[in-house]
């Protein structure tokens, strides 16, 4: 097995590709070890390397994010290691079947009347942003809508990431406010 990586706009984090399917349906991100062993053998294992402290899985790859005083060329033996004996022994990725674990619709939030613009903005967040983010081993999701801004939760990659808040503000909010001039700002949270 081959796993390839690439590196990411986040100095912090990298995208390792071992050129099978992780999740068929959306993303899971990991901030926690408990949490991640719990839900997880994957990110389980990668928690258990000193110095991991994010895994996000994507459809084919997985981004894992480090602690400032680790170096990548003493992490990443380790996390191959852990990638490659993860999926030679044909062990699920997630416990349960809860795969695509994304924001659930009621901790999304805005106004009835604003329907038709969050409708708008889903689409474009799912058409044209996070297939791009993706690229980058990140997701993006619509948090919430409120008095012309829209709020979202960056995820993998993009959590912490120092291009993020130039990304939020000249990518993002430039590209909804072009198709949808309701929109006036873009706020992560």
């Amino acid at each position: 097995m081959f796993i390839q990586t690439e590196a990411t706009p986040n100095p912090a984090t990298l995208k390792f590709l071992p050129g099978k399917v992780v999740l068929e349906s959306g993303t899971a991100d990991f901030r926690d070890a408990d949490e991640a062993s719990a839900q997880s053998p994957l990110a389980g294992v990668l928690f258990s390397i000193d110095g991991v402290t994010g895994v996000f899985f994507g459809y084919d790859f997985v981004t894992v994010t480090k602690d400032d005083g680790f170096e990548w060329h003493h992490l990443k033996p380790a996390i191959l290691a852990g990638i490659m004996e993860h999926f030679m022994s044909d062990a699920p990725v997630m416990m349960t079947d809860n795969t695509g674990i994304e924001t659930a619709p009621g901790e999304e939030f805005y106004e009835t009347d604003d329907e038709p613009i969050v409708a708008t903005i889903k689409e474009l967040l799912d058409t044209r942003v996070r297939p791009a983010v993706a690229q980058d081993g990140g997701d993006i999701t619509f948090k919430g809508y409120r008095k012309g801004t829209v709020f979202l939760h960056m995820k993998g990659a993009c959590a912490g990431c120092p291009s993020s808040t130039a990304t939020l503000k000249h990518g993002i909010q430039n590209l909804l406010h072009h198709f949808i001039p309701e929109v006036q700002g873009v706020e992560a949270v």
